[in-house]
């Protein structure tokens, strides 16, 4: 039970630092051309950088799922939950 919650504490801390990392590398792939300082990526057309806008989000709901899902599971075989 306590290895679930602290399993599931650290995956959420883990992942919420490793938000702001997912963020930046996202907006220098939608924005950015083969590394230069080139803005405005050819390569990127309008529909590919909307669904490239939300891989941050699904990431940190991912995360949270995962997190919640251990405390939980840590939780049942208490039988707390």
């Amino acid at each position: 039970m306590l290895g679930n919650l602290l399993g599931g504490f650290i995956v959420i801390l883990i992942g919420a630092n490793l938000v702001p990392s997912i963020a930046d590398g996202v907006y220098r792939v939608s924005t950015y051309s083969n590394g230069s300082h080139e803005l405005n990526n050819p390569n990127v057309s309008g529909t590919v950088d909307s669904i490239m806008g939300l891989v941050t989000i699904f990431f940190a709901l991912g995360v949270m799922a995962a997190g919640v899902s251990l405390a939980v599971n840590g939780l049942r075989n208490a039988g707390i939950v």
